[in-house]
C-alpha cells in the first residue's frame, strides 16, 4: 500500500478503536472480542483495552468473570467472560465484531483491490464464516500457517461490515475513492474505446481514398455500378465520415454503404476483378483485329 493508503486504513482503526460503547454489555463483548489481540503493544487497541477496563471499574462481577480478567503470561489479557454468539443481542455482536477486526483483523487498499481478513483459531474462523453468512456478507476461509484465515475481497461486502461496526469519516474517505478510481477507470476505458475507434476509422479511410485513386487511374471506377461510383465520390470529399454520416448523406442504407466500400478495396486488391462487358468487348476486339492483321 501506498502511504496516504495506509494512513487512511490505520485511521479507520483509530476511529474504530476510540468508539466507547454506551452498554455494559457491550463493553463487556468488546473486551472479548479483543482477546488474544497479535499486536497489543498497538497504542489504540492499549488504550481501548485500558478504557473498557476503567468503564468496568467498580462494577461487580461474578466468578467466572474475575477468572477470565486474570492476566496472561505475554502481557494481554486471555479474553473476558467468554462470548456466546447465539444468546447475544445485536449490539453485542457489533462490539464483538469490532473487537475481533480490532484484534485479529487487517485491511488492505493496495493498487486500488480491497481485501480484509481475519487470523483466528481455524474453529472460530468456520464459525464465523457461517455467521458472517447469516448476516448477508458472505465470506471465505482457509487454514494457513495452521491458523484460519477469514478473507472479503468484495469491495461493497467490506464497506458493509465496516459500516455496521461503526466506520465514520475514514469510512467516507476509503468510499469517495474507490467511486473516483471507478470513475476514473470507466473514463480511461471510454476514452481508450473511443481512440481505437477513431483509429480503425482513419486507417480504413486511408485504405479507401487509396483504393479509389488506383481504380481511378486504371478506369475500372467508372465500370462500377451507380451506388459504389457515388460512395466513392462522398468517400473522397468527407475521407473522415463515419459509413453512418455518408449513409446520412447519401441518404442510403450504412450496410449498403459499407458493401459498396469494401467492394472498392477487393477490386484494387485483383486487378482481374471488376471489368465490366464493354471493356471485355473493347479488349476482345482489339485482339481480333490484331489477328486479322
Amino acid at each position: 500500500m501506498t502511504t496516504a493508503e495506509r494512513d487512511l486504513v490505520e485511521g479507520l482503526r483509530s476511529e474504530l478503536a476510540a468508539i466507547d460503547p454506551p452498554r455494559r454489555c457491550c463493553r463487556v463483548a468488546e473486551e472479548a472480542g479483543l482477546a488474544g489481540a497479535f499486536e497489543p503493544r498497538r497504542r489504540a487497541i492499549a488504550r481501548l483495552t485500558l478504557r473498557l477496563g476503567r468503564g468496568r471499574a467498580g462494577e461487580k462481577v461474578d466468578e467466572a468473570a474475575g477468572a477470565a480478567r486474570a492476566q496472561a503470561g505475554d502481557g494481554t489479557r486471555t479474553g473476558v467472560v467468554p462470548f456466546e454468539w447465539s444468546r447475544a443481542p445485536e449490539h453485542c455482536r457489533v462490539a464483538f465484531l469490532r473487537g475481533r477486526f480490532l484484534a485479529h483483523g487487517s485491511l488492505s487498499l493496495a493498487s486500488g483491490r480491497t481485501h480484509l481478513e481475519f487470523v483466528l483459531p481455524v474453529d472460530e474462523a468456520r464459525a464465523m464464516c457461517e455467521r458472517f453468512g447469516h448476516m448477508e456478507m458472505p465470506a471465505t476461509w482457509r487454514i494457513r500457517r495452521g491458523r484460519g484465515v477469514v478473507t472479503w475481497k468484495s469491495v461493497e461486502t467490506v464497506g458493509t461490515f465496516l459500516r455496521v461496526v461503526g466506520g465514520g469519516s475514514s469510512l467516507l474517505e476509503m468510499e469517495s475513492r474507490q467511486v473516483s478510481r471507478s470513475v476514473r477507470g470507466d473514463l480511461n476505458r471510454v476514452i481508450n474505446a473511443e481512440s481505437a475507434n477513431l483509429q480503425r476509422a482513419v486507417a480504413a479511410a486511408a485504405r479507401h481514398l487509396e483504393a479509389i485513386s488506383m481504380l481511378e487511374s486504371d478506369g475500372r471506377l467508372a465500370e462500377q455500378p451507380y451506388g459504389v461510383r457515388l460512395v466513392a465520390q462522398a468517400r473522397v470529399e468527407v475521407p473522415e465520415a463515419t459509413f453512418s454520416e455518408l449513409a446520412d448523406r447519401l441518404g442510403l442504407h450504412r450496410s449498403a454503404v459499407q458493401r459498396a466500400l469494401d467492394r472498392v478495396e477487393r477490386l484494387a486488391l485483383h486487378p482481374d476483378e471488376g471489368v465490366g462487358r464493354r471493356s471485355r468487348r473493347r479488349g476482345a476486339a482489339s485482339r481480333s483485329a490484331a489477328g486479322r492483321r
